[in-house]
């Protein structure tokens, strides 16, 4: 998936990930903006899911 792809999943997703991790906030979630890394990194840290997880939880989503 390119940075435009995520971008536009991203913004699909991104409800369905605060109702699943309740303790994200809309900070960690403006992340996305040109900082794919970042923000899997911030996700990872507060799920405790692997980067290759989160990757197929967004493509599921």
């Amino acid at each position: 998936m390119n940075e435009d792809q995520f971008k536009g999943k991203w913004n699909q997703v991104k409800g369905k990930f605060k109702q699943e991790y309740a303790d994200l906030t809309d900070d960690d979630l403006k992340y996305a903006e040109g900082k794919l890394d970042e923000l899997l990194g911030r996700l990872q840290e507060k799920t405790g899911e692997t980067k290759e997880k989160l990757k197929e939880q967004i493509d599921q989503w």
